[in-house]
């Protein structure tokens, strides 16, 4: 990545909030881009690069939902979501576009701020240790590069965002283990006080719906009922039982 600050985009039809949450990003050292509705958000992102999205759900033209499927059709940039109390529904529908978090309105902007910091520094970590050579791993029709943060499933290239991978790569670098949700949240998102295991079940579900043959009867990622979730052992490659 270029020696410049982080550029964020941050797509909100409120000018008083546009203005409320670019200060602070400008003060902590970010390069900040305003859009005021979902069409507009479109085309600023194409005239990039971007390091993060920060996106209001309920928008004029397009709303949030929208544009966050759009992104992630063509990019896998970091996606934070704002979202009202209310729209319990844009939450969970967010993450299963491919949003990478989101924060409840109304938050401190200390919280806004921390998870910015977050989302950029799991991007960055992400290219830290991408020039750093991981072994490949590969469990029967599977294969996880670290290194190239690629994924292939039975020879097809999979796209995972950010978080998708992270949640992937902690499962699968520790075969057998059980991971609860609130170590896997602290794994990812640190120890902020956004603490909401749904968001870990999403995401979760959306990895199975793209490596798995059957999300239900899955080969790779378990559900350990009560508890967490756990990746096969890697010595088990037996063929699956008739029926």
């Amino acid at each position: 990545m270029a020696d410049r600050p982080p550029r964020i985009l941050l797509v909100d039809d409120e000018q008083p909030i546009q203005t409320l949450l670019s200060f602070p990003l400008q003060k902590d050292g970010y390069e900040v881009v305003r859009a005021n509705d979902g069409r507009e958000a479109l085309q600023r992102f194409g005239e990039g690069p971007f390091d993060l999205v920060v996106l209001d759900v309920m928008m004029p033209k397009m709303d949030g939902l929208e544009v966050c499927r759009r992104l992630r059709a063509r990019s896998t940039v970091p996606i934070i979501m704002l979202t009202a109390k209310a729209e319990e529904i844009d939450k969970v529908l967010g993450l299963e576009l491919g949003a990478d978090d989101y924060i409840t309105k109304p938050f401190s902007l200390r919280e806004f701020r921390s998870r910015v910091r977050a989302a950029l520094r799991r991007a960055g970590m992400a290219r830290t240790e991408s020039l750093e050579e991981e072994a490949p791993l590969q469990v029967v029709d599977l294969e996880i590069d670290p290194s190239k943060r690629a994924v292939r499933v039975r020879g097809a290239d999979v796209e995972l965002t950010f978080v998708e991978f992270e949640i992937l790569k902690a499962l699968a670098s520790n075969p057998g283990r059980v991971f609860t949700r609130d170590m896997l949240l602290t794994r990812i998102w640190g120890d902020s006080a956004f603490r909401d295991p749904r968001t870990i079940d999403v995401h979760i579900r959306h990895l199975r719906e793209k490596l798995e043959r059957e999300a239900k009867d899955p080969e790779y990622l378990f559900t350990v009922r009560g508890v967490g979730y756990r990746f096969r052992d890697r010595e088990r490659h037996h063929a699956h039982p008739p029926g």
